[in-house]
């Protein structure tokens, strides 16, 4: 499979992830799947959307906090190059984070932006279905994304399908 193919087999999962987010005003409804790179295998670790946990959450942090949840067990089951002292910090370093819209700089409810979260995580890059609409505040995910050393993708062709989902509900 080609990289971008493999880009969108990923990002078609984060809007299908999008879709289950419950739409409400002032808000979009965004998908994220976080993918480790492990050797030869790619993996996916958890997936998220917004609102999906309690406490007006968006999809990277969930996706996030979900990886959290993982038991080394679970991860044995996952991936065969798992070593049980590996630690998350490991794993998220060669992760992939696909999210069908950037990444948060600034959140009006005042809790921390998901950009800061991902650069926290130290994930190796992330692939953004569309840049944020200014309906709600300037975003600046990538940019800050970008200044920390995170690769951040433009993933062309799917936009349009990533504002739709996004503004559901508006």
């Amino acid at each position: 499979m080609a990289p971008h193919d493999d880009h969108i087999v990923y990002m078609k999962m984060a809007l299908e992830e999008a879709e289950k987010a419950v739409p409400v005003p002032g808000a979009f409804c965004v998908g994220c799947v976080l993918v480790a790179r492990l050797l030869h295998k790619s993996v996916v670790l958890s997936t998220g959307y917004s609102r999906e946990l309690p406490g007006n959450t968006h999809a990277e942090a969930n996706a996030l906090a979900k990886v959290a949840e993982i038991s080394p067990k679970e991860w044995s089951a996952l991936s065969e190059s798992y070593e049980a002292s590996s630690d998350l910090s490991k794993i998220l370093e060669c992760t992939d984070v696909y999210t069908t819209l950037e990444p948060c700089s600034i959140r009006t409810s005042g809790l921390s932006p998901c950009a800061d979260a991902l650069i926290k995580a130290k994930v190796r890059r992330c692939i953004i279905g569309v840049n944020e609409p200014p309906d709600f505040v300037k975003c600046e995910g990538a940019d800050r994304l970008k200044a920390a050393g995170i690769e951040v993708i433009w993933l062309s062709g799917m936009e349009e399908d990533c504002l739709r989902v996004a503004r559901k509900g508006h």
